[in-house]
């Protein structure tokens, strides 16, 4: 018997939003109508579809307009999830695709149990969120004018810089001293290089906005945790828990390794097994920042000044984990090496191996309750 009396799938749009639904008791879903994407809308539709005390199950699929729907819902005593678009089943032949056609599918899917709902951020984590993913913005938007300032001096045959390293004080310096023949091509020139160091102060403001609102936060605790590991900076941590969220929501490491896309991909059928590079689903920005964090487990385990300041904020056990971490993925990286793996492919490894001692801290540090209401 189900546990709801009706089972609603919403195909959500920014100014509509199709409307579908399964009866509890069995039978075929059906198209309910097209509402307007407005909150008044929404909360029409909800009473009127709760009449008679009917208890209902909403999905929509996770996009563009983000988590207001379900936050209304929640607050409105309904049960909400969001659904990855990439873990609903598709039929292969099937080639015609509606919002009507979709929604039914969701409330079709729904009523199965076929498909489940991802983890949804509360208010401050999702700020958190939307801050360190400005950040990634900005610093591409500052290397590529920087790439485009590179590429306007190279055409114009300008190259006198003699220090080791680009965008330095001294590189800066250098460029006070350019000159062009045509009043034009100064102007351009200037353009560039103002770009490169507005966007330089954007970063450097961006950074002390995330480390308040870090502080701020009740991950903090952990975010600080997380420091304590060769490789995880402030602003990688806040990355991890801005992302992931709750760790505790993970049965075990090798779960939160799959969740991050790091477990190989395997083809096998039969008696032929194949395995090829890691999957690569789930959370890029995570997964980006263990694959850097990975390159430092080059180098010999030490407990250098700055890890040291940072552990001494944290439990003995998250210590003993760092450390533990750092023994055993410097001997990974270097194990991997002698056996004539690449560089790149060592490293994957390691943050492989990365993220189950950030899923131990996790355990060592525990989440705080999720906050739906926030």
């Amino acid at each position: 018997m189900n546990e709801f009396s009706k089972y609603v799938g919403l195909d959500v749009h920014k100014a509509t939003i199709a409307v579908s639904i399964a009866d509890g008791a069995g039978g075929e879903p059906y198209f309910h109508s097209e509402i307007s994407n407005t909150s008044i809308a929404i909360a029409k539709l909800m009473t009127q579809l709760a009449k008679g005390g009917a208890k209902l199950s909403v999905c929509y699929e996770a996009g563009c307009c983000g988590y207001v729907i379900y936050r209304q819902l929640t607050k409105l005593g309904h049960f909400c999830q969001v659904i990855a678009p990439s873990l609903i089943p598709k039929k292969s032949g099937d080639r015609v695709k509606t919002d009507r056609r979709d929604s039914l599918s969701l409330a079709r899917l729904l009523r199965a149990g076929e498909i489940g709902g991802i983890w949804v951020p509360d208010g401050m984590q999702e700020a958190l969120r939307d801050l360190t993913r400005a950040r990634e913005d900005m610093k591409d938007l500052q290397r590529q004018s920087k790439q485009q300032l590179l590429g306007f001096l190279l055409r114009h045959g300008v190259d006198g810089f003699t220090g080791k390293t680009n965008w330095t004080q001294a590189h800066f310096r250098w460029f006070e001293t350019v000159k062009f023949d045509q009043p034009a091509q100064q102007l351009v020139f200037q353009e560039y290089v103002d770009v490169i160091k507005a966007g330089t102060k954007r970063v450097q403001g961006l950074d002390e906005h995330i480390e308040r609102t870090a502080q701020a936060s009740k991950v903090w605790p952990i975010i600080e945790a997380l420091m304590a590991l060769r490789g995880i900076s402030l602003l990688a941590a806040a990355i991890i828990m801005a992302e992931i969220g709750d760790l505790s929501r993970f049965a075990g490491a090798p779960q939160l390794m799959a969740y991050l896309g790091l477990v190989p991909s395997e083809s096998s059928s039969g008696a032929n097994r194949r395995r090829g590079g890691i999957t690569k689903t789930g959370n890029a920005h995570v997964r980006r920042v263990l694959v850097e964090a990975a390159w430092t487990y080059r180098h010999p385990a030490r407990k250098t000044r700055t890890l040291q300041r940072r552990a001494e904020k944290t439990p003995d056990a998250v210590q003993e984990i760092a450390w533990k971490a750092q023994q055993r993925l410097c001997s990974r990286y270097w194990t991997l090496d002698a056996r004539g793996k690449l560089k790149v492919q060592a490293c994957t490894a390691v943050a492989r191996e990365l993220a189950g001692f950030i899923w131990a801290i996790g355990q060592a540090v525990p989440s705080p309750a999720h906050d739906v209401s926030a």
